[in-house]
Order: C-alpha cells, then sequence, then structure tokens
C-alpha cells in the first residue's frame, strides 16, 4: 500500500490554462485540470516504486487549475486530488482522500480493484479511507507519430459497409494471429484479420467502445466481466487491456498503427463512443474522476434533491449535456480521436441523452449546434443509435441533417416480415428502399439509415434463426436481463439439432436476412461473426461473458464456410451495382404511364401485375416483386456523370409453401439472368437466364434476384 503525500515536489511553473490535460512538450509537461468548486487542486506525481510526489497547482483561470512541470515526459503516471465542499445535498462530492482520474488522460495505467476506499460508505461525511493504490492512473503520452501518407479511404456514405466488432472477439481465438497478440489492437491490425475484412468486401470497421472503460467489481464478484465496454471512464485514452506491448502510453502508438494498417487496407474506421453517461454510476458508485473533480457541473441531478442522479440511461447517471464544459469535454475527445487518432467516425451510444438540455430529447439542442459548426466533426461520419431509455427517448428519424441513425424499424420489420407475421408487407418495402417514411420529410438522403438485422445487443444472426427464447443463465441474473422479445423464431427446434431439415431451414433463413440487407438501400451493418454463422448459444445480452460465448470462433464447418462466401457475393453485388446503393429516394410511380419509360421503381404482384392499395394492406401479403431500374437512377456520380446501371428484378417469398412468380412484360426486359436463389445451399440459382413472361417458382422462404443490362448503354 503507498503512503499518501510522501514527497512533496517543488512547486509549479504557472503554465496554461488550456488545453486541458497533460500536454508534452520537447521541456515538460503542462497539467490543466477543471474544476469549478475546487478550493486547491494536488496534482500526485506516481513513479514506478509506487512513490508519490505531490505538487499543489495554485494558478486558476476560469475554472482551470493548472501548471507546467520540467522535465516530466512519457511514461509519467499521474492523478489528482481535489479539496473542496463534500455537501451531496448541494451536490457537491469533493473528498481529496480519492486520487482521481484526468478526464482528458490520453492514457490510463491499471484498472480498479473494488476496494472500498474507492466508495463512499459514511452517510455524515466524506470517507477518509485513501484510494491510492486501488485506482487507475493518467499517463503522459508522446503526441508524435509516424503517419506517413496517411488521410483516411474517405468513403462516400453511400458506398459504406459497415463491420461492428469487438477488439477482443474478433481475434481472441484466430489461429493466424500470434498468440501473444490475440485481443488486441495489433491483433486486429494483423494480416490476418485484414485480409478477412477486405475479402468480406465491407468498407468500415465500427469497433465497440475502446474508451478506457472500468470492470464492474458486481461482475468481477461473479466470476463476469464488462466485456461490452460500454463503462467509460477515460474519453481520450484506448482501453488499456487491448494493449499488447504495454500500458504507459504503448496502447496510444499500438491504436496508431492498427487505424494506419486498416486505412492502408482501404477501410475506415468509426469508434462506439459513450458520451452519455460514465462508470461512477449513482451516488453508490465508486470516486474514480468527474464525482470527485465537480459533481455538479459533470452531471445532471435530481431536481430538489442533488444528492441523487437523473438517469435516461439505465447506468445510475447521465452527463449533464447543458454544461459548457461537459461540452467541451466532449468536443474536444471527438476532435482528438480525428486529429490524433485519425479515425473516420462515431457512432454515438443512447444517442437521445446527447440531445436532453433539461428533460426533453430537443434535436436543436446545443451539442447538435456544436456538431454542426465545428470543422473537424461534422466532416466525419457521425451514426446515432437514436434512442434511450427517458421519457420521450425513441426518436428514430428524427435526428438532424448531418447524422445516419441506427434503423431499429429497419430490423423490426425484416425480422417480422420472414417470419411472416401478419400485415407487414407494407412496412418492409419502406425499410428495403431506405425508409423514406423516415427521412425524406425532413429532405435527408437514404444514407440516413443505417440498415441492420443483428447487432451486438441481440441474438447473433445465427442465434436469430435457432432461438424462439434467449438463454441468458450464464450471466447469473436468473435469465431476467435482456430483451424478451426478439422477433425470432427457432426453425422447428430450440438450440442444438441434429434435423437436417430445421438445419436447412436455418441457413437458408440466414441466407435470406444477409440478402435482404446487403440489398436494402442505406448503409448495412453486419454484427461481426454473422458471416461465419456465431452463435452465442441463445445469449441475447452477452455484455459481460468474455469469454467462447462471444468470441468469433474460426474453425467454421463447411455450411458455414458457405454462408462466407455467400456474404461476399452479395457485398460484391452491392458494391458493383449503384442502383443497390443509391444517393437519392426512389420516385416509383405506375409503370404504364403513357410516353414515358419505366419509373425508377415498381412494386409487383407474383402475377407481374403492378401492386395496388388493396394488395399492400392484406394480412396475408408475403410475396413481392420488386423491380429496380438501373436507367432511371437519375442521379450524378461523384465526378459528376450520370449514373447508369443494369437493372435488378428482386422476388420474395416469405411464405411456408413455394409461388409461383411471372417474369413482367419485354418492356422491362426480355431476358434475366439469375444471381441469386437463397432456396440453393450455396445461394446459387439453378438456371441461369430466364425470358420476360415466363414463369419462375420461388422456393418456400427464399429470394430471388435477377438482372439485366442496361437497355441505354453505360
Amino acid at each position: 500500500m503507498t503512503r499518501r503525500n510522501p514527497g512533496r515536489g517543488a512547486p509549479a511553473w504557472s503554465g496554461r490554462p488550456y488545453p486541458l490535460g497533460a500536454v508534452h512538450d520537447a521541456g515538460g509537461t503542462n497539467f490543466a485540470l477543471f474544476s469549478e468548486v475546487a478550493e486547491g487542486v494536488e496534482l500526485v506525481l506516481v513513479d514506478d516504486s509506487g512513490r508519490h510526489t505531490t505538487v499543489p497547482l495554485t494558478e486558476a483561470d476560469g475554472f482551470v487549475w493548472h501548471g507546467y512541470l520540467p522535465g516530466v515526459g512519457p511514461g509519467q503516471r499521474y492523478g489528482y486530488r481535489v479539496h473542496g465542499p463534500w455537501a451531496p445535498a448541494a451536490g457537491h462530492r469533493c473528498n481529496p482522500a480519492k486520487l482521481l482520474l484526468d478526464p482528458y488522460a490520453t492514457a490510463v495505467d491499471g484498472q480498479i480493484d473494488n476496494h472500498p476506499s474507492l466508495y463512499e460508505r459514511r452517510p455524515d461525511g466524506p470517507d477518509p479511507a485513501d484510494s491510492a493504490g486501488h485506482t487507475m492512473l493518467g499517463v503522459v503520452t508522446d503526441p508524435a507519430f509516424d503517419w506517413g501518407e496517411d488521410n483516411g479511404p474517405g468513403r462516400p456514405y453511400a458506398d459504406t459497409v459497415i463491420y461492428e466488432a469487438h477488439v477482443k472477439g474478433m481475434t481472441r481465438t484466430h489461429p493466424d494471429v500470434p498468440a501473444e497478440l490475440r485481443g488486441t489492437y495489433a491483433g486486429l491490425a494483423h494480416p490476418a484479420v485484414v485480409d478477412h475484412l477486405t475479402s468480406l468486401g465491407v468498407t468500415a470497421v465500427e469497433l465497440m467502445p475502446v474508451h478506457q472503460f472500468v470492470q464492474d467489481g458486481v461482475l468481477q464478484s461473479r466470476g463476469l466481466a464488462n466485456y461490452w465496454g460500454y463503462n467509460t471512464i477515460g474519453y481520450f485514452a484506448p482501453h488499456n487491456a487491448y494493449a499488447a506491448h504495454g500500458t504507459r502510453g504503448q496502447q496510444v502508438t499500438e491504436f496508431r498503427t492498427m487505424v494506419r494498417t486498416l486505412h492502408a487496407a482501404g477501410l475506415e474506421v468509426i469508434l462506439d463512443v459513450v458520451y452519455n453517461h460514465t462508470a461512477e454510476g449513482n451516488e453508490k458508485g465508486p470516486t474514480l474522476s468527474f464525482r470527485g473533480i465537480d459533481n455538479s457541473a459533470y452531471y445532471r441531478l435530481v431536481d430538489g434533491d442533488w444528492s441523487h442522479y437523473y438517469d435516461t440511461t439505465g447506468t445510475g447517471n447521465s452527463l449533464l449535456m447543458r454544461h459548457p464544459y461537459v461540452l467541451q469535454l466532449i468536443m474536444d475527445s471527438l476532435r482528438y480521436w480525428v486529429t490524433e487518432m485519425h479515425v473516420d467516425g462515431f457512432r454515438f451510444d443512447l444517442a437521445a441523452t446527447l440531445a436532453r438540455q433539461f428533460h426533453e430529447v430537443d434535436r436543436l439542442s446545443a451539442f447538435f449546434d456544436l456538431i454542426q459548426q465545428d470543422p473537424v466533426i461534422s466532416r466525419v461520419k457521425l451514426i446515432a443509435e437514436p434512442w434511450d431509455v427517458g421519457e420521450g427517448g425513441y426518436q428514430v428519424g428524427n435526428f438532424p441533417q448531418l447524422w445516419s441513425e441506427w434503423n431499429g424499424k429497419y430490423r423490426d420489420a425484416v425480422r417480422d416480415f420472414w417470419r411472416t407475421e401478419p400485415h407487414t408487407l407494407g412496412e418492409f418495402a419502406s425499410r428495403l428502399t431506405g425508409s423514406s417514411d423516415l427521412y425524406a420529410h425532413s429532405r435527408r438522403l437514404p444514407r440516413a439509415s443505417v440498415n441492420f438485422v443483428t447487432a451486438h445487443d441481440g441474438f447473433t444472426l445465427r442465434d436469430l434463426v435457432s432461438y424462439n427464447d434467449k438463454h441468458n443463465t450464464a450471466n447469473g441474473e436468473g435469465n431476467r436481463d435482456g430483451e424478451s422479445h426478439n422477433r425470432s423464431w427457432n426453425s422447428g427446434a430450440e438450440g442444438d439439432t441434429d434435423d437436417p431439415s430445421v438445419l436447412e431451414l436455418r441457413a437458408r433463413r440466414q441466407r435470406n436476412f444477409l440478402a435482404t440487407l446487403l440489398l436494402s438501400q442505406g448503409i448495412p451493418m453486419l454484427s461481426h461473426g454473422d458471416e461465419v454463422g456465431r452463435s452465442q448459444h441463445g445469449n441475447n445480452n452477452a455484455y459481460c461473458q468474455d469469454n467462447e460465448i462471444s468470441w468469433i470462433d474460426w474453425k467454421p464447418t463447411v455450411e458455414q464456410r458457405a454462408l462466407l462466401d455467400f456474404t461476399r457475393r452479395v457485398i460484391s453485388l452491392r458494391i458493383a451495382h449503384p442502383v443497390l446503393r443509391r444517393r437519392r429516394f426512389f420516385h416509383g410511380g405506375p409503370a404504364s404511364r403513357a410516353g414515358r419509360g419505366l419509373p425508377d421503381l415498381v412494386w409487383l404482384l407474383p402475377d407481374a401485375e403492378e401492386m395496388t392499395d388493396v394488395d399492400w394492406r392484406r394480412p396475408d401479403a408475403h410475396s413481392v416483386g420488386v423491380f429496380l431500374n438501373g436507367d432511371a437512377i437519375a442521379e450524378p456520380d461523384p465526378r459528376g456523370r450520370r449514373l447508369v446501371d443494369d437493372s435488378f428484378l428482386l422476388l420474395l417469398n416469405s411464405h411456408g409453401e413455394p409461388v409461383d412468380f411471372r417474369l413482367p412484360a419485354a418492356a422491362y426486359g426480355e431476358r434475366w439472368t439469375a444471381l441469386i436463389d437463397t432456396a440453393d445451399p450455396d445461394g446459387v440459382p439453378d438456371e441461369s437466364e430466364h425470358k420476360a413472361g415466363t414463369g419462375l417458382t420461388v422456393d418456400s422462404r427464399s429470394l430471388v434476384l435477377l438482372s439485366r443490362p442496361s437497355q441505354t448503354g453505360k
């Protein structure tokens, strides 16, 4: 156990109040910490032996306490002690016994150990127990890195295919990644992993949280872990447990090297970020950083009782999105990851909370204004998880122009259509064609919709077709956690089975979901491992499973390798054909308009007649054809050239029985080539060419994709 304040260093030079954090230059390091409530701040330097040297910061400008220490450089560990009021009823929880992490630390050494000293257990005053030795420390880092010619791929939204991945789960069992690199940033950058991603055809890797997060003591006591990482404590620091080469700043270099490597392979890097809450939880949680620095500035507190936290995230606290230093923290963090770490965009967890300046979700909130006017952040990819758990928190379709959104309505509609629910065809059609009903009213484009069928939260694709019910017993919560209404169907048997008919149906249904996702307008997002049939054995809330339940199994069966090949083929089709990834919404309209060419989109009954309003309203409508006119894209490519493409006919049948389709008249196309048939074990059609007006049987619960060349030339 280290002694508190065993040494006192020389007085710091006055230094600068900006930038916040620990910033190294050739001569030393400037330290700057915001606290409006503080009456005194001590910087604590920790050497390799654990000895503490305390340096009072006596300069304060605009509530920023600062000082410059000559000779202090990269690798130096440090923390803060903040002296100030302990008055929970007034929102203040200062306690100099707690060694606090710098919110702006760019690297973090160590992890908390759930020691009682991390918590405030005395109702009558601050607990005197010293948390030193039981908490995390900031690390001074070297800002230098050789980026070479790296500028990022800069891929347009419409051409993007996102792959949601977990740094550890992606590589933990990969046989071609050296054992010492598995589960790390270096492992993710290994040629075997990069080759998998590039051969798959995805264009962006969306990493689940890599900001420094905390291992929850409650989970650790059950032998579990905070695997997903939605428990952030350091918004500038790469999570140290994902570093193969050290945690005294090496994690920063390793992360940058990973980004540079992925960029060189043409892959963008998007970070899943958690700015809505922190790992300190409510008043019963640990005091690690923000709470002890300036509790009432950083957190939303309950009106009339500031000893409790106002929570719209389900985690115990929510950041105070109207405080200028909270907004500065978030914007400084975002800019840091773009300018210093070269990431290409962000997915904002529970983004509705970020729009709550007061109680309601407000698309005119200060946060959105700051994003809009920022010359750095407004130019990267911005993706919202458009909901939180607070009142009025479900905001799909309501984010501003710059933003794309996880489209939860897409997920639900596609799942319902393919399990043959009544009255689903109309909404399914809207989701397939980009969800203009959600986004066109505010003049947004199809790229506003990030389409997904599965994600980290919920069943994997394989489990979606293998389980009716969640099986979360391993989480230790009596199977009470996780979503109970999954819109899943087990295909005839719950879980593992040897029944060949059930296995065939499950494989077919996985192909249906993947093909639907990748042929839909908008931005498709695959969940890591779905392309090889990853299973979590029915666990739909594997947030705490840092083990084989969550890791990708890189020993796929013959069937799983076939699924991988199928996924590659459909992605390559999408990338090759702009009509499958339009920048603008379809106009549609009847095909029989006199004197005009075919519209850009036509919906057809199985008998090749056009759909009517009555047809859309039928509860038993589970089969439809859609004509995508490649000669009528009517939008220029990025170089201003008019786009002309092949045309496609997509025939979908979610019935439990085969349906006989008739191909439309020659005006649509005289000859059609079949490209995909999900009823085939490999997704490859038996017959390649079909004439206009002839019949084609689409098997039960399957789809067929056909194409014909442009009639106007390219």
